[in-house]
């Protein structure tokens, strides 16, 4: 492109001298050349110590660690540790439920039991596994409810509201790092 039309403030934020265009996507190389784009540039943790993170990798990682998690919004940001907001997959919640003698309560209920508690503690456990000690997600919060797509938490395509999260969940979140 050779910038926005009428904008040329906007078109020097995304051009270089050289004129290439910054997206802020954050992209791997692999050894034979295919790139991967792994996460939004404004999006990347830097814990308090300076490390840099990829809280979507962190995300990924909680999501395929459990059924029982599904969606995962990872905290961490000028903070010494990481924690997770999670949110209970509302497919799988219930079966599980009712294999393990809790049918019939629904999402906002089961995010109050000891034993989902257990289990999603145990996806976690799994997923910082396979993280680096820096990604680990030390506390999680079990969010009561659902984030549906096109709500106040998710897109309609299911990404991350990343700052309307921050803001609807500020105490909890403090709670997480405070207690």
């Amino acid at each position: 492109m050779t910038g926005y039309r009428n904008l040329p403030e906007r078109t020097a934020e995304a051009l270089d001298a050289d004129g290439w265009l910054h997206t802020g996507d954050i992209a791997t190389i692999d050894e034979d050349g295919y790139i991967a784009i792994v996460d939004r540039k404004k999006e990347l943790i830097i814990n308090a110590a300076g490390k840099n993170m990829s809280p979507s990798n962190i995300e990924s990682e909680l999501k395929g660690a459990s059924p029982l998690i599904g969606q995962a919004c990872v905290i961490g940001d000028g903070r010494s540790y990481n924690t997770a907001l999670i949110v209970l997959d509302a497919d799988f919640g219930p079966a599980w439920a009712a294999q393990n003698g809790l049918e019939g309560k629904g999402l906002e209920e089961l995010a109050r039991e000891d034993a989902v508690r257990a289990a999603v503690q145990a996806g976690v456990d799994k997923a910082n596994d396979r993280l680096s000690r820096v990604e680990h997600v030390r506390r999680f919060t079990i969010v009561e409810g659902d984030w549906a797509p096109g709500g106040e938490e998710l897109t309609p395509t299911m990404k991350l509201k990343r700052r309307p999260i921050a803001d609807k969940y500020a105490e909890t979140i403090e709670g997480m790092y405070s207690g």
